[in-house]
Formats: structure tokens, sequence, C-alpha cells
């Protein structure tokens, strides 16, 4: 006499949940958008508060930080902050962008935040004047590069000209994939077909 086992597999307690229900939804796709907001404005605002503190400001903070050709080095910073946030903000060719967005955002925390620690907020005191802070640690630059690997892993979703690009080159790659055709008495059929029927 046989003893039959039976195990019962209960379904993972997490797939019963809610919230599951919002990223097997079709609002799912619509998650990179805003970190490509937020990314995008982010080094934008940056670059031009750069600008608008005069031109030569910047390069002065870094000659200050002993980086090498600092006129040349802060133009390539501010033009990488403003053409690059644009990039992201449009969603256009962020893997390509993101690699000098990432370049600056490593120098940055190597050479200005990593003595400061993680946080990059410190608040030290409240005063008449408000509220005091001391300098800023390498958290946001992190959170950059984390927010620029899920674009870029992740795809930039809709809205983007990443996307429609894609598109354009799936519509143009369509032809080529055809069947070929012969034109017959019965008009035009596949060449395959035509063959298998004994008139190719």
């Amino acid at each position: 006499m046989t003893t039959m086992r039976y195990i019962r597999r209960w379904p993972p307690v997490w797939r019963d949940l809610p919230i599951d229900l919002i990223s097997r939804s079709p609002i799912a796709r619509w998650a990179p958008v805003p970190l490509r907001l937020i990314v995008g404005y982010g080094f934008m605002e940056h670059g031009f508060a750069k600008l608008a503190r005069g031109v030569d400001a910047f390069p002065t903070i870094l000659q200050a930080l002993g980086v090498p050709a600092p006129h040349l080095m802060g133009w390539l910073t501010i033009l990488t902050e403003i053409l690059g946030g644009l990039a992201v903000l449009l969603g256009a060719l962020v893997p390509l962008a993101s690699i000098p967005m990432a370049a600056v955002l490593v120098v940055a925390i190597v050479t200005v935040h990593l003595p400061y620690g993680f946080s990059s907020i410190k608040l030290l005191a409240v005063t008449a004047a408000g509220a005091q802070f001391g300098p800023p640690g390498f958290e946001t630059d992190l959170l950059y590069l984390a927010c620029l690997a899920a674009l870029v892993l992740g795809g930039s979703g809709p809205l983007a000209i990443d996307g429609l690009l894609a598109k354009r080159r799936e519509v143009t790659r369509a032809p080529s994939h055809a069947k070929p055709v012969t034109v017959g008495a019965k008009g035009a059929t596949p060449l395959m077909d035509a063959r298998a029927n004994g008139s190719g």
C-alpha cells in the first residue's frame, strides 16, 4: 500500500496586497517620467545657477580645488548640466547623456562632498535669520546617480524622444521582413506558397 503525500503550495502573500496592483497596471510604465523631470530640471537649474554668478565664478572655484584646466572643465561642467539635463528632461539619448552627467557627479563627490559625510542636510541651528545648515554631504549626488542608473536600465518611459526614435526604426525595418511575392495568373501570392504548390 502506497501513501501519497500532497504538498500544498501557498501563493506569495505579497501578491495578494493591493499595492501590487499598481506595479502590474498600465500606469506603471509612467514611473520613469518623474525621474526624468527631477533629474533634468535639477541639472539644468545647477547649470544656469553657475552662469548667473558670472562666467568666471565657477572656474575660480575649480582652480581653488586644484582641478586642472579650470576654465575648460568649468565650461564643460556647465554645458553638461544644461544640455544633459535637457536631454534627460526630453528623454533623448539618455544612456549617452548619462555618461558625462555621472562623471560630473562622481567628481563632485570626490572633490567637494566626500569629507562632509553622507547627509546633504545638516541643520545646525535656527536663528532669527532663519535655519543654519552645515556643508552638504554626498547624499544628493548618490540620489542623482541612482536616478540616472534607473533611467538607463529601465528606459525613459512615455513621452520620450528615445521612444519615438525606436518606433521609427521599427517602421523602417518592417519592409525588410516582408515575404517575397510572385505574380501568377490569380494575382500576387507569397513565393513560398507558390513553390509549396508546385508552381514555383
